[in-house]
Protein backbone atom coordinates (compact mmCIF):
# COMPACT_ATOMS: atom_id res chain seq x y z
CA UNK A 1 0.00 0.00 0.00
CA UNK A 2 1.60 3.78 -0.95
CA UNK A 3 1.76 6.13 1.86
CA UNK A 4 -0.50 9.44 1.36
CA UNK A 5 1.41 12.57 1.18
CA UNK A 6 -0.24 13.26 4.61
CA UNK A 7 0.53 9.55 6.99
CA UNK A 8 3.69 10.66 8.06
CA UNK A 9 5.33 7.84 6.33
CA UNK A 10 7.70 7.43 3.13
CA UNK A 11 8.10 4.65 1.28
CA UNK A 12 12.08 3.71 1.52
CA UNK A 13 13.80 4.29 -1.80
CA UNK A 14 14.68 1.74 -3.99
CA UNK A 15 18.80 2.17 -3.64
CA UNK A 16 17.76 2.33 0.49
CA UNK A 17 16.78 -1.53 0.13
CA UNK A 18 19.63 -2.53 -2.05
CA UNK A 19 21.78 -1.00 0.23
CA UNK A 20 20.21 -2.73 3.39
CA UNK A 21 19.85 -6.51 1.30
CA UNK A 22 23.46 -6.22 0.67
CA UNK A 23 24.62 -5.14 4.28
CA UNK A 24 22.61 -8.60 5.70
CA UNK A 25 24.59 -10.24 2.25
CA UNK A 26 27.94 -9.25 3.40
CA UNK A 27 27.09 -9.63 7.21
CA UNK A 28 25.94 -13.10 6.56
CA UNK A 29 29.51 -13.74 4.68
CA UNK A 30 32.06 -11.80 7.50
CA UNK A 31 30.24 -13.08 10.41
CA UNK A 32 30.52 -17.10 8.83
CA UNK A 33 34.02 -16.34 7.90
CA UNK A 34 34.65 -14.20 11.38
CA UNK A 35 32.57 -15.49 14.06
CA UNK A 36 31.24 -12.89 17.14
CA UNK A 37 34.19 -10.78 16.27
CA UNK A 38 33.88 -9.37 12.72
CA UNK A 39 34.08 -6.18 12.36
CA UNK A 40 31.03 -3.70 11.41
CA UNK A 41 33.38 -1.15 9.44
CA UNK A 42 34.11 -4.29 7.27
CA UNK A 43 31.00 -5.79 6.91
CA UNK A 44 30.20 -2.28 5.47
CA UNK A 45 33.28 -2.69 3.28
CA UNK A 46 32.50 -5.88 1.94
CA UNK A 47 29.05 -4.57 1.01
CA UNK A 48 30.37 -1.67 -0.55
CA UNK A 49 28.96 0.85 1.59
CA UNK A 50 30.10 3.63 4.06
CA UNK A 51 30.49 2.67 7.50
CA UNK A 52 27.54 5.65 8.28
CA UNK A 53 24.93 3.87 5.79
CA UNK A 54 25.47 0.87 7.99
CA UNK A 55 24.82 2.90 11.16
CA UNK A 56 21.69 3.97 9.36
CA UNK A 57 20.25 0.94 8.73
CA UNK A 58 21.70 -0.76 12.17
CA UNK A 59 22.69 1.28 14.97
CA UNK A 60 24.22 -1.56 16.60
CA UNK A 61 25.12 -5.72 16.06
CA UNK A 62 22.25 -6.48 17.86
CA UNK A 63 19.98 -4.63 15.46
CA UNK A 64 21.95 -6.48 12.49
CA UNK A 65 21.75 -9.86 13.87
CA UNK A 66 17.77 -9.49 14.53
CA UNK A 67 17.04 -8.72 10.74
CA UNK A 68 19.96 -11.95 10.21
CA UNK A 69 18.42 -14.04 12.18
CA UNK A 70 14.64 -13.02 13.03
CA UNK A 71 13.04 -15.32 10.58
CA UNK A 72 14.80 -17.98 11.81
CA UNK A 73 13.47 -17.48 15.17
CA UNK A 74 10.13 -17.32 13.94
CA UNK A 75 10.59 -21.00 12.14
CA UNK A 76 12.36 -22.28 15.43
CA UNK A 77 9.12 -21.43 17.41
CA UNK A 78 6.38 -22.45 14.76
CA UNK A 79 8.27 -25.87 14.77
CA UNK A 80 8.32 -25.90 18.49
CA UNK A 81 4.22 -25.56 18.47
CA UNK A 82 3.75 -27.67 16.24
CA UNK A 83 5.97 -30.42 18.15
CA UNK A 84 3.25 -29.53 21.08
CA UNK A 85 1.03 -31.96 18.82
CA UNK A 86 4.29 -35.26 18.78
CA UNK A 87 3.03 -38.41 20.35
CA UNK A 88 6.43 -38.56 22.58
CA UNK A 89 6.68 -35.15 24.37
CA UNK A 90 10.17 -35.98 25.61
CA UNK A 91 10.77 -36.66 21.80
CA UNK A 92 9.52 -33.51 21.00
CA UNK A 93 11.88 -31.61 23.16
CA UNK A 94 14.86 -33.11 21.90
CA UNK A 95 14.06 -32.56 18.29
CA UNK A 96 13.45 -28.76 19.24
CA UNK A 97 16.60 -28.54 21.13
CA UNK A 98 18.70 -30.14 17.95
CA UNK A 99 17.14 -27.40 15.50
CA UNK A 100 18.17 -24.90 17.96
CA UNK A 101 21.58 -26.21 18.67
CA UNK A 102 22.18 -26.41 14.57
CA UNK A 103 20.85 -23.15 14.46
CA UNK A 104 23.13 -21.63 17.27
CA UNK A 105 25.99 -22.94 15.07
CA UNK A 106 24.96 -20.66 12.43
CA UNK A 107 28.07 -18.17 11.59
CA UNK A 108 30.53 -19.67 13.48
CA UNK A 109 28.94 -19.47 16.47
CA UNK A 110 27.84 -16.10 16.52
CA UNK A 111 24.42 -17.04 16.96
CA UNK A 112 24.85 -18.67 20.22
CA UNK A 113 27.12 -15.94 21.60
CA UNK A 114 24.09 -13.58 21.31
CA UNK A 115 21.00 -15.87 22.04
CA UNK A 116 23.35 -17.29 25.13
CA UNK A 117 22.90 -14.23 26.81
CA UNK A 118 20.12 -13.12 29.00
CA UNK A 119 18.70 -9.62 28.14
CA UNK A 120 19.57 -6.40 29.57
CA UNK A 121 18.17 -2.93 29.67
CA UNK A 122 21.17 -2.17 26.88
CA UNK A 123 20.03 -5.00 24.79
CA UNK A 124 17.92 -4.25 21.50
CA UNK A 125 14.33 -4.88 22.14
CA UNK A 126 14.34 -7.06 19.23
CA UNK A 127 16.70 -9.34 20.29
CA UNK A 128 15.17 -9.60 23.44
CA UNK A 129 12.13 -9.92 21.51
CA UNK A 130 13.55 -13.18 20.23
CA UNK A 131 14.68 -14.32 23.72
CA UNK A 132 11.10 -14.09 24.86
CA UNK A 133 9.81 -16.29 22.02
CA UNK A 134 12.38 -19.09 21.84
CA UNK A 135 12.43 -19.10 25.44
CA UNK A 136 7.97 -19.47 25.82
CA UNK A 137 8.11 -22.17 23.19
CA UNK A 138 10.74 -24.25 24.91
CA UNK A 139 8.59 -23.45 28.36
CA UNK A 140 5.64 -25.05 26.56
CA UNK A 141 7.24 -28.04 25.11
CA UNK A 142 9.38 -28.76 28.37
CA UNK A 143 6.37 -28.24 30.52
CA UNK A 144 4.38 -30.88 28.51
CA UNK A 145 7.47 -33.47 28.86
CA UNK A 146 7.26 -33.19 32.53
CA UNK A 147 3.66 -33.69 32.96
CA UNK A 148 3.28 -35.76 29.91
CA UNK A 149 6.44 -37.36 29.64
CA UNK A 150 9.49 -38.60 31.70
CA UNK A 151 11.35 -35.40 32.04
CA UNK A 152 12.77 -34.71 35.29
CA UNK A 153 10.65 -31.89 37.25
CA UNK A 154 13.96 -30.59 38.21
CA UNK A 155 14.67 -29.06 34.35
CA UNK A 156 15.18 -25.44 33.75
CA UNK A 157 14.04 -24.41 30.43
CA UNK A 158 16.98 -21.52 30.74
CA UNK A 159 19.31 -23.82 31.51
CA UNK A 160 18.86 -26.22 28.61
CA UNK A 161 18.69 -23.57 26.51
CA UNK A 162 21.78 -22.40 27.57
CA UNK A 163 23.51 -26.20 27.44
CA UNK A 164 21.88 -26.51 24.09
CA UNK A 165 23.84 -23.09 22.98
CA UNK A 166 27.15 -24.05 24.96
CA UNK A 167 26.49 -27.63 23.15
CA UNK A 168 26.67 -26.00 19.61
CA UNK A 169 29.64 -23.85 20.80
CA UNK A 170 31.60 -26.57 21.46
CA UNK A 171 30.54 -28.80 18.04
CA UNK A 172 32.17 -25.92 16.30
CA UNK A 173 35.20 -25.94 17.60
CA UNK A 174 35.78 -29.34 15.77
CA UNK A 175 33.77 -28.82 12.62
CA UNK A 176 35.37 -32.12 11.36
CA UNK A 177 33.79 -34.40 13.63
CA UNK A 178 30.39 -34.25 12.18
CA UNK A 179 28.51 -36.46 14.82
CA UNK A 180 29.63 -34.53 17.75
CA UNK A 181 26.47 -32.47 18.50
CA UNK A 182 24.43 -35.36 18.05
CA UNK A 183 26.18 -36.96 20.95
CA UNK A 184 26.68 -34.16 23.23
CA UNK A 185 23.20 -33.32 22.95
CA UNK A 186 22.22 -37.39 24.06
CA UNK A 187 23.95 -36.48 26.86
CA UNK A 188 20.75 -34.19 28.33
CA UNK A 189 18.69 -35.27 30.23
CA UNK A 190 15.26 -35.66 29.21
CA UNK A 191 12.80 -38.70 29.01
CA UNK A 192 14.88 -40.71 31.54
CA UNK A 193 12.88 -42.11 33.97
CA UNK A 194 13.51 -41.21 37.35
CA UNK A 195 12.94 -43.80 40.46
CA UNK A 196 10.39 -41.79 43.00
CA UNK A 197 12.87 -40.58 46.23
CA UNK A 198 12.32 -42.63 48.99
Amino acid sequence: MKSSPGDGRRPQRADARDNRERLLQAARAVFTEQGPHASLNKIAQRAGVGPGTLYRHFPNLQALLVAIIGGDVEALCSQGRELLEHPSPDEALRIWLRAIARHATAMRGLVATQMIAQPTPETSTALAACHHMIHATGTALLGRAQHHGNSPAQLDIADLLMLANAIAWASEQTPADTGLLDRLLALINIGVPHPPPS
